[in-house]
C-alpha cells in the first residue's frame, strides 16, 4: 500500500510516499481502506520531531490521527462492523495510507447525510471539541464558552456543538475569520491579534465565561483566567502560542478555577473507546438532522501532502484540510 513515510524530522519535504507492507487486523481489529485523512497541527509537530508517536515499537512512522473509509476486513472476534461499512474514527497515528487498522470500538458509522470523502475532517475535532467543551468544561444550554481559534477545525466544531446544545459561544480568530465564524452561529466574534480580545469579552460578559476552550496557550493563558467567571473552568487542548509564560495564579485561587490539560492522542484504547461511543450514540445523530456539519477549507491528493502541511503552517484555512487517498465511494 502506499503511505507517508518519515525517515527524518523537519520541514515539509520530508514528506515522502513510499510502498509499504499493508497492517494485518488483530483479533479486535478492523482493517478500513482509506478514503482520506485530515491534517492536524500534531501532524506538523510530529513531522518537525516534536510530537512522537504514542505507540511503542513501530517500524514505520507514518503520521495521520483520523480518517474515512470502508471496512475492507475484521479480526476474528469483531461482532460490529462487516465488510463494506463506512467508517470513520481517530487513531494515534498511521492514517497517512491507503489502509489503516483501528480497534472496532474506536469506530464510528459514517452520517448517511456526510460524503465519505468528506467525513474525515469529523472525528478528530468534533470529539475533540465535545469532550472539552461538555464532558470536561460542564458546558450546558444557557452557559457562555469562550474559544479561540475560532476558525479552526476544533473551532469551527466548538461553535456548532455549542449551538446545538444551547449554549452561548464567544470566539476569537483573526480579522480575515470573523465572518466565517459568525455564519456558523458564534454569538460573539473578536479579532484576537492585536486586538484586546479581553475587554471586548467584559464589556459583553461582564460575569465572565462558564469554559474556556484553548488551543493557543502562550499569553492567553493568562488573560484565560481573567475572562473566566468564578467557578469556571479552562480547558487546555493546545499550545500553538507557546508552553511557557507569566501567569497570576492569584486568580486561579481566588476564582477556584478549574484548569485541565488534555490531549486525545496519548490516551488508552479504552478510554479514546468510550468517547468514541458515547459520541456516535448522543452527538453523531445531529449531523443528519442538519445540527452539525464538517467544515473543509481544501483538499489534496496524497502526492500534495507536502503543499497541503505548508498551507496550515500559513494559518490560511477556516476548517479542515483534507487528504485524499483512496477512490472509494
Amino acid at each position: 500500500m502506499r503511505a507517508v513515510v518519515l525517515r527524518a524530522h523537519g520541514g515539509p519535504e520530508v514528506l515522502g510516499i513510499e510502498d509499504v507492507e499493508q497492517p494485518v487486523p488483530g483479533p479486535d481489529d478492523v482493517l478500513v481502506a482509506v478514503r482520506a485523512t485530515a491534517l492536524n497541527r500534531a501532524d506538523i509537530l510530529q513531522r518537525m520531531g516534536g510530537y512522537p508517536d504514542p505507540r511503542r515499537g513501530l517500524s514505520l512512522e507514518i503520521p495521520g490521527l483520523e480518517f474515512s473509509g470502508v471496512v475492507h476486513a475484521v479480526g476474528e472476534r469483531v461482532t460490529m462492523w462487516k465488510p463494506g461499512d463506512r467508517v470513520m474514527a481517530i487513531e494515534a497515528g498511521g492514517t497517512y495510507a491507503e489502509f489503516v487498522c483501528t480497534h472496532e470500538r474506536q469506530l464510528m458509522a459514517v452520517p448517511a447525510s456526510v460524503p465519505l470523502a468528506d467525513a474525515a475532517a469529523i472525528p478528530e475535532v468534533f470529539l475533540t471539541a465535545w469532550d472539552a467543551l461538555v464532558l470536561q468544561g460542564g458546558l450546558t444550554s444557557g452557559r457562555w464558552a469562550l474559544v479561540h481559534a475560532g476558525a479552526s477545525g476544533v473551532g469551527t466544531a466548538a461553535i456548532q456543538i455549542a449551538k446545538a446544545i444551547g449554549a452561548r459561544i464567544a470566539v476569537t480568530c483573526s480579522a480575515g475569520k470573523m465572518e466565517a465564524c459568525r455564519e456558523l452561529g458564534a454569538d460573539l466574534v473578536i479579532e484576537r491579534s492585536p486586538h484586546d480580545w479581553l475587554a471586548v469579552l467584559h464589556a459583553a460578559i461582564p460575569a465572565g465565561v462558564d469554559v474556556v476552550l484553548d488551543v493557543v496557550g502562550g499569553d492567553e493563558v493568562d488573560r484565560n483566567l481573567r475572562a473566566v467567571t468564578t467557578k469556571g473552568t479552562i480547558v487546555q487542548v493546545g499550545l500553538m502560542g507557546g508552553g511557557a509564560t507569566n501567569v497570576n495564579v492569584g486568580l486561579l485561587l481566588t476564582k477556584r478555577v478549574r484548569w485541565i490539560g488534555t490531549t486525545l492522542r496519548a490516551r488508552p484504547i479504552e478510554e479514546k473507546a468510550a468517547l468514541t461511543r458515547r459520541f456516535a450514540s448522543e452527538m453523531l445523530p445531529l449531523f443528519d438532522d442538519g445540527r452539525l456539519r464538517p467544515i473543509i477549507d481544501r483538499r489534496y491528493p496524497l502526492e500534495r501532502i507536502a503543499e497541503a502541511h505548508e498551507a496550515m503552517g500559513a494559518n490560511a484555512n477556516t476548517g479542515k484540510i483534507l487528504i485524499d487517498v483512496g477512490n472509494i465511494d
